[in-house]
């Protein structure tokens, strides 16, 4: 049961991180700022190996988050979404720290929520009143800001800060046994 529960996890996780490359340096600068929380934890935890993982995969996305910021050069993709959201959810799953996702990667959830919202909604109303209405302008939610006319760096900001205060809350609700 468990190995099933892990599986859901982890596509999970990874379909979260797919929902979040739509913008210039989104995805990429939040796995900066959520791989040093994990590497902040590794260390308290007293694994180095994960530490130095997570080190690696921050040196990599902030190279890439060079060419990656408004205006892009260079686009992820789904190979690079997919990659780097797997190794989030198997990194939480290494250092045992599972429960901390929904915390740290609140604007994840976020995203995510806005496209359950915008289909149930868009069903719930063509089955109700024959033609289906949105919820939102645009999902995942920071297309939504982008259509309400702030631009895309404006919005890529806000998220990092929003992520940035829950990382500090993450790291402050870690107990070390």
């Amino acid at each position: 049961l468990f190995f099933i529960i892990l599986l859901f996890f982890l596509v999970w996780i990874i379909n979260l991180y797919n929902f979040m490359d739509g913008s210039d340096g989104l995805a990429v600068g939040m796995s900066v700022i959520g791989f040093s929380c994990y590497a902040i934890l590794s260390i308290i935890l007293g694994d180095l190996n994960f530490a130095i993982f997570n080190i690696i995969i921050i040196t990599a996305c902030i190279s890439f988050l060079f060419f990656n910021f408004h205006p892009a050069k260079i686009f992820m993709g789904d190979t690079g979404s997919l990659a780097l959201g797997g190794a989030f959810g198997i990194i939480a799953i290494l250092i045992k720290k599972e429960l901390l996702i929904p915390l740290l990667g609140g604007v994840f959830f976020v995203e995510a929520l806005s496209v359950i919202i915008q289909r149930l909604y868009f069903k719930y109303t063509k089955k109700k009143f024959g033609v289906g209405k949105r919820a939102f302008k645009m999902a995942p939610i920071h297309h939504h800001y982008e259509m309400l006319g702030w631009a895309e760096p404006k919005i890529v900001m806000r998220f990092y800060i929003v992520t940035i205060i829950l990382a500090i809350i993450s790291l402050a609700s870690f107990k070390v046994r």
